[in-house]
């Protein structure tokens, strides 16, 4: 099992990568993009700012700023992570995915499975930084932003041109299908 690193803040910005099990592209293959989007709805509902993005088939990088979380940051990913692992299952199911979901199915942990956990859609643990300066802030919007285009995707011909991003606000001042919170604006909250 994978060493989990309790986030131990309250609040702050944070880059967060968490991917599919064993990086099978399940957000592609369910068109899960707009339930990933009904996370990030539900993060600003609850006071919390997304401020960069990018959605791949297979992982999802954010940038989000908490702002007094009632939560632990590390229990908020979780539920989000739960959240759309539900409709991607369902969407799933519809698509008759069925070996897929079997194979999801005996990726579950035996102690999970006695917590009636069905299916594993998500690797257990997520990446997560501290962006505690503007530099390393803007350097993993960069990352992101060319995470589509990096030579192993080769998704879109530019960063901008990607739909699931935040690239196009960034460089262009053009919100994408969801409207972040820019950066420079999280320095007075």
């Amino acid at each position: 099992m994978p060493v989990r690193k309790t986030i131990p803040y309250s609040r702050g910005t944070f880059f967060i990568t968490f991917t599919c099990k064993d990086r099978i592209p399940i957000i592609d293959l369910c068109g899960g993009y707009d339930v990933v989007y009904e996370w990030f709805n539900i993060l600003q509902s609850n006071g919390h700012f997304v401020n960069g993005y990018v959605i791949m088939p297979n992982h999802v990088h954010v940038i989000i700023t908490f702002i007094d979380a009632q939560q632990k940051i590390n229990t908020i990913i979780g539920n989000g992570k739960r959240f759309m692992a539900y409709a991607f299952v369902k969407r799933l199911r519809e698509s008759k995915y069925v070996k897929l979901l079997k194979r999801l199915h005996r990726s579950v942990e035996l102690t999970r499975k006695k917590k009636k956990k069905l299916h594993d859609i998500w690797e257990i643990s997520f990446v997560w930084k501290h962006c505690l300066n503007d530099r390393f802030t803007h350097q993993k919007l960069n990352y992101i932003h060319s995470n589509p285009c990096s030579g192993k995707w080769s998704l879109s011909p530019t960063c901008e041109d990607y739909l699931y991003s935040s690239a196009s606000f960034y460089s262009k001042g053009i919100q994408g299908a969801f409207l972040v919170d820019a950066i420079e604006l999280m320095k007075d909250v």
